[in-house]
């Protein structure tokens, strides 16, 4: 295994940074422990702008320990020469944590941000069907709470339906050209509900949307993936799926003045609803065109900086590629523009110690979809009018901002990926078992939309569980497939909770579909705890066998072995 140098301080500058020289004649099976430039130490860093900054030596080395540090087991490790960013790899560079840290604030800017952005404005296409819901959208198209199911429905099937297809297509093209193309045609589409005439057509545009925006979370994980490591990946999820709530904070701000449109031109005011936030998002998926690097080591066009450079020189870019493979070697596996073929993706699907976790996908967050889907509607049932009842969903999603990205942090902290995702269960407990004790009909309005506010403000371990998938892939092949396939549970899991609340419980407050849900949500407990013991399990199980070695069989597997991805013995899954 690798041989572990530690240093506190920095070295001269030169060592930090490794000569010319040194890149060029670098030889695994030739150089020696002892040719190695030291090492780093890790330091716990601020990782949310709350927090308090901690002192570290800025100037200290910044390079941790890896699998390349050690001439036995390097050359087994090496990225292949196909990969797009061989050329800056240097198992030699050495970079401070000074570089480093300002290295990670500028692809938050440059990559996350615009990454945030982008899911807003998916999220503001496919959500404001609940603000819709306020402005007489069912009466006037003469449909009523069945239908609406059977719109949910399709177009979560059809998003279903995508997701693997959109997910090899990405993979082939680069997600730099089919994220924008997404944007674009969906865009297109979501404006096109202006001229909503009925249940079918309504029932086509939910069925267009799902197909174009399909694909698009599993395309961006594995985009974002090539530039951070993985606690970096899980904390930034947290705030990717923020700004999904700050677009329905947005949505709903919007809806107060976009419904007030009533009337003008002699049209409805969803009508303007849908209309002007689908242009908004074509003017985003266009400049998406512009603001997609294809990789680290390929930002340089016309738009994004001067020159050969980009938006990252050339020190930069070595030290992206080099921190995120040190950590995980795997992520060199594939080009970013290679293509899965039938077999790979065959090889992928039928990796069962990944089903796990799409098991999860599932079951979470049944318990807590149809109360949020409906929310809107039932505000409006209790009496609340059509602004009161949109202004009304900002609450629970600024609780859910909090708590999701508390849980996330946590996660990373505690080391616990299980424990801290089971707490979404544990928090709706309480609030599911309120809805099924309680007499709703004689409850005051206020007690009511207090409790579905707390419940739906629960924290989401989506994602912990999608960087948790990523994690235990361990290989770009299965992590592009098993991104789409676990969201391919999640909205599976959309389509079952689209179907508990029916037409004919809506009369008693839906008492049946809560008793559904408070089951589901119990049997999750159990769920979560079975994922524990699986991965402990077969984490022990490895260790086993591999403590039974010999250095010289360690070796000889790491030089022979046919195993791949997550089937090594010397790699370990994340519980």
């Amino acid at each position: 295994m690798a041989t572990v140098l530690t240093r506190d301080k920095a070295v001269p500058r030169a060592a930090v940074h490794g000569s010319d020289s040194e890149k060029k004649d670098f030889d695994a099976s030739s150089t020696s422990v002892a040719s190695i430039p030291p090492l780093g130490e890790p330091v716990e860093r601020k990782k949310h702008f709350w927090q308090r900054s901690k002192p570290y030596d800025s100037e200290a080395i910044a390079t941790l320990p890896s699998v390349f540090d050690d001439p036995e087991t390097a050359e087994k490790y090496q990225p292949p020469a196909e990969w797009e960013n061989t050329h800056r790899f240097d198992p030699l560079a050495r970079w401070t944590w000074g570089e480093e840290n300002k290295l990670i604030r500028k692809i938050d800017f440059r990559i996350m941000v615009w990454a945030c952005i982008m899911f807003m404005a998916l999220e503001l296409d496919r959500a404001n069907i609940g603000q819709a819901l306020t402005d007489n959208f069912l009466p006037e198209l003469g449909m009523n709470t069945n239908d609406y199911n059977l719109g949910n429905t399709v177009f979560k099937l059809s998003f279903l339906c995508a997701e693997l297809p959109s997910q090899l297509v990405s993979k082939w093209v680069g997600p730099d050209r089919w994220i924008p193309t997404q944007m674009v045609l969906w865009s297109i589409v979501a404006s096109a509900q202006f001229w909503l005439s009925g249940r079918t057509s309504f029932l086509v545009c939910r069925a267009l949307l799902g197909m174009l925006q399909g694909g698009f979370i599993p395309d961006i994980i594995l985009y974002l993936s090539y530039f951070y490591k993985h606690a970096e990946l899980t904390i930034r999820l947290g705030y990717f799926w923020t700004a999904m709530s700050i677009a329905d904070i947005m949505s709903a701000l919007l809806a107060q003045g976009l419904l007030r449109m009533r009337g003008v031109d002699g049209h409805a005011g969803w009508r303007w609803l849908f209309l002007i936030e689908g242009l908004l998002t074509l003017l985003i998926g266009i400049m998406a065109f512009l603001l997609m690097p294809a990789g680290p080591c390929q930002t340089a066009s016309w738009f994004r900086g001067k020159g050969k450079e980009g938006w990252f020189n050339e020190r930069e870019e070595v030290i992206m590629v080099n921190r995120v493979l040190r950590e995980d070697p795997s992520k060199s596996d594939m080009h970013n523009r290679e293509r899965i073929t039938i077999g790979l993706l065959w090889k992928s699907l039928k990796d069962y110690d990944l089903w796990p976790l799409y098991a999860l996908g599932l079951v979470f967050q049944i318990p807590f979809v149809p109360v949020g889907q409906y929310l809107t509607l039932s505000l409006r049932g209790l009496g609340f009018d059509t602004f009161q009842a949109n202004l009304l969903t900002i609450p629970y999603t600024v609780g859910h901002m909090i708590t999701m990205l508390a849980v996330a942090y946590a996660a990373e902290k505690f080391s616990n990926l299980t424990a801290l995702s089971v707490t979404s269960q544990i928090w709706g407990l309480p609030f599911l078992i309120f809805f099924n004790v309680a007499d709703l009909a004689n409850t005051n309005r206020w007690v009511i939309y207090a409790v579905t506010t707390l419940l739906l403000s629960f924290p989401n371990p989506h994602p912990i569980q999608v960087a948790w998938n990523s994690r235990n892939a361990n290989s770009v092949r299965s992590r592009t497939i098993s991104a789409a396939v676990y969201n391919m549970a999640v909205q599976t899991s959309g389509i079952i909770a689209s179907n508990i609340y029916r037409e004919d419980d809506r009369a008693s407050l839906y008492k049946r579909g809560n008793r559904q849900l408070l089951a589901i949500l119990c049997m999750n407990i159990v769920v979560y705890a079975l994922v524990k013991v699986y991965y402990v399990w077969k984490n022990k199980s490895r260790d086993t066998k591999w403590a039974a070695m010999t250095e010289e069989q360690r070796l000889d597997y790491l030089a022979n072995t046919t195993d791949e991805g997550n089937k090594r013995l010397d790699f370990r899954f994340e519980h």
